[in-house]
């Protein structure tokens, strides 16, 4: 068989495309975060939007943490700590603070979270406020991210 610069150019060419082609969407599929369902593990921001009611604190981010066996919520990364346990595999995220107001009277704070895609939809309550919060992942994690769990 008789090779030719075009028979070359078709076996050697087609080659390096293929390559090229599995490189780019190898490299695609590594910039997609996992969802917040598979691994919910970590730090996400967001801004808390208030519904309705006074008080909300929608002034600055607020943090969510998960970890396996605990997790915590930060309105407006302030003092306050809501606390919870996860539990993945009913996709629930409950945390939950209860001072006593001026009245010695409970005083609940509480946030609710599940997955959405590659973010989680959270509520935030206290007796005088109700908010909502999309939470991402931070973007100077994103090395974190693309290696996997820290």
């Amino acid at each position: 068989m008789k090779h030719t610069r075009f028979s070359c150019w078709l076996k050697y060419g087609a080659l390096a495309l293929g390559s090229l082609g599995f490189f780019c969407i190898s490299a695609q599929a590594a910039k997609q975060p996992a969802s917040a369902a598979d691994d919910p593990y970590g730090e996400w921001i967001g801004t808390l939007v208030q519904d309705k009611g006074e008080n909300c604190p929608v002034n600055g981010t607020s943090l969510l943490q998960i970890e396996p066996k605990r997790m915590i919520f930060v309105p407006e990364m302030g003092t306050l700590i809501l606390r919870g346990t996860p539990d993945k595999s009913k996709q629930h995220y409950h945390a939950q603070l209860v001072l006593k107001d001026a009245k010695n009277q409970p005083l609940p704070m509480v946030f609710e979270a599940h997955p959405a895609g590659d973010t989680f939809e959270g509520v935030y309550g206290t007796p005088e406020c109700r908010a909502h919060v999309t939470l991402h992942r931070p973007e100077n994690r994103s090395w974190k991210n693309f290696l996997g769990n820290d």
